[in-house]
Formats: C-alpha cells, structure tokens, sequence
C-alpha cells in the first residue's frame, strides 16, 4: 500500500487551472527560439541542480553550477565544487533525455541508475543498491529522529509497487499531482543509504518531464525548494504528512497543496525570467549595433548582463565560434569597457565592464509582481 492520491477541492483545481494557463504562455513565448534561450535552459538546469543539493547541504555557486552544467571545469579547481553536484548534473541530464525517449517505461532499474548516476562517488554508499538496514532521518540542529522508513525487507516491493503505479496508477490525475506523489513514496520509502531526497525530487522532475508539455528544466521545482524559508517548510510539510514512520493510510492533501504552490510561483519566477531576458537582448542588440560590434557578441554581453560571468570557452560554444573569434571578441568588448577580465590562463573570465552596468540600470523595471496561488 502506497500514500494514496487525495481528492482534489475547488481552490486545488483552480491553482492547476492557473498553472496550466502560465505553462501555455511559456509555450508561446518559447514558440520562436532566441538566441537566448540555449541560457535560459543552462541557468535552469543550474537552478536546479543548486536549489536539489543545498537542501541537503551541499553549496555551489549558480556560476559554479553553470561551470558544471557545461561540463566546464571549475575556475578554483576540481575540489571547488563537491562531487555531488556533478552527481546529480548527470542524472538530471539523463532525465533530460529520457523526457520524449520513444520507448520509455518505468522499471526498477531505472531509478537504480539514476541513483548511481547521482552517487558513484561514494560507492560506500552502495549507489544503485537498496539499504539492507533500518534507516533513520534526524533533524540536523537537534539530532532528534524525525522519520524511521520501513523496514529493508519491505522496500524492494514497495519500491516495486510505486514502480507499477508509475505506469498505469492514477492515470487521470493532473501530472503536476501525479509527479508530487511519486515524491512523497518515494522518499518514505526511503530505499537508499543515501540521495533518498535528491532522488525523490529527481523522479518529480521525470515524472513531469515525460508529460511532454514543457522540459524538465522548465517544469521543476527543485530551485523554489531549495531557496530561503522554502526548504524548513518542504520538510515541515513532507513530516506533518508523512508522519514518523511509514503511514501510507494518512492523508497526503497539504502535501499535493504545498507542490501546486511550489509550481504556480516558480512557473511565475520563469516567466518573469523570460520577460527579463528577452527585454535585455534587445537593449544589447541596440549597443552593439551603436558601436559598430560584431553581433555575435551580444552573447557574450547577455551573458555578463544577467548576473552570470564569461567564460571564453562558453562564449565560443554558445555563439558557435573558433577559439580565435572568441579571443578577438572578449578583447574587444573588454577595449570597450563592456566586460572587466579576471584571472589569467586557464582562470580568465570577465564580469560586466562599467558601461555595460550603466546601461544594465537603465533598463525599466516593468516585470509582473509575483503573487499567491492561495491567497495570503
């Protein structure tokens, strides 16, 4: 038995409705590729894998989480960036492709690759193996034991049950439900040593990924979980639902509640993103236009504009450039106290040049206010 999807009440499908309506406009808006889009869907990811990784304490840079998206190498070297955020990039781009894969099904395995994906650095830990003993979840300022799962011998059928329900269970339930109780199962089960939350949100995104409306870069909700205030209330809430061990008869309702607000904000936070972007690359065509600069190079400026640092080997890969046009461009845009260098070799970046900071405030604030699916 498995904590069963909860009817929904009036307020619950008019928040869907919503999220439903902005997921359209996000549609129409991503409907014409930009230039820009290629790093909206980076800094997402990045969000993402950020947002998953802090909740369980492991801190990384947005720039940093860039780096590792783009399979770059980390400017402060290799130790910079804990091996649990390259982890969890690579098990989320192997969501990523299984979202429109053809012949996709869930299965047991599946979700033990994921696992090991996220933690082959810690063999220790037996990546891709369920735990063969109790395990216990403590509050990490107390010590205090708030959740026991199920016992070791249970979570091979559990796991398995959640696996069927995956494929045929609940079928007309929204996707945004459907991929909220695939979380909650799956992190009562609690089936690993390890990764058990990481996992979790991971197979939320998959779930809402493979619905084909939006990618999974778009469609998480791992960034608004892990930000600020948002984290203490994702565990308030997984434990007043959940309860102290597993009680798959207690009613799962402030839980799928929680999830569609979770998606109706941060389906807002990406829109005013995409306002934001594509406002911006027009005020930077209109510069590099002024100054006689190659267009190409408004990537670059994008790039330093909305908060993020540069890279020339990003720059080439993002503008499809040799590494000699890259070289040339940075130069130039630097000449033109657009971009400020740092570093030298191997750690030379830039960051946005007074101008181009100038001109970034001169930029209207006109972004919709962001308001609450419930009501206050």
């Amino acid at each position: 038995m498995l904590y069963a999807t909860p009817p929904l009440d009036d307020d619950d499908r008019r928040v869907l409705g919503e999220i439903e309506d902005v997921r359209r406009q996000l549609r129409y808006q991503l409907a014409e590729p930009r230039r820009w889009q290629g790093q909206l869907r980076r800094t997402l990811t990045a969000r993402a894998i950020q947002g998953s990784n802090s909740i369980e304490g492991y801190q990384v840079s947005l720039d940093d989480a860039e780096d590792v998206v783009e399979h770059e190498p980390p400017l402060e070297g290799p130790d910079s960036v804990p091996p649990e955020i390259i982890g969890y990039r690579d098990a989320l781009t192997y969501v990523q492709q299984l979202a429109d894969h053809p012949h996709f099904r869930y299965e047991r395995m599946l979700l033990s690759a994921l696992h090991f994906l996220m933690l082959s650095h810690r063999l220790d830990m037996s990546p891709g193996r369920y735990r063969a003993g109790a395990i216990f979840v403590r509050n990490d300022q107390t010590g205090q034991v708030v959740y026991e799962g199920p016992d070791p011998d249970q979570a091979p059928a559990l796991v398995d049950e959640l696996i069927d329900w995956l494929n045929d269970g609940d079928l007309t339930a929204p996707v945004f439900v459907r991929a909220a109780m695939a979380h909650l199962n799956l992190v009562s089960i609690h089936p690993w040593r390890d990764g058990n939350g990481r996992m979790s949100r991971c197979l939320q995104t998959l779930v809402l990924a493979r619905n084909g409306v939006l990618s999974a870069e778009l469609s998480s909700i791992e960034e608004w979980l892990g930000t600020g205030r948002n984290t203490h209330d994702y565990y308030d809430v997984l434990g007043a639902v959940g309860g102290r061990t597993w009680s798959p008869e207690r009613d799962t309702h402030a839980w799928i509640r929680f999830c569609l607000r979770a998606h109706h904000l941060q389906a807002q936070i990406v829109q005013r993103r995409l306002t934001k972007y594509a406002a911006l690359w027009l005020v930077l065509e209109e510069l590099v236009t002024q100054r006689g600069l190659p267009d190409r190079t408004v990537t670059a400026l994008f790039t330093a504009a909305r908060g993020a640092r540069v890279r020339r080997t990003t720059y080439q890969h993002d503008a499809t450039l040799t590494e000699g046009q890259a070289v040339r461009d940075l130069r130039l845009l630097t000449h033109h106290n657009l971009l400020h260098p740092h570093g030298e070799t191997k750690s030379r970046h830039y960051t946005p040049g007074q101008s181009l900071i100038d001109l970034t405030r001169q930029i209207p604030a006109t972004l919709p206010l962001i308001t609450e699916p419930y009501g206050p």
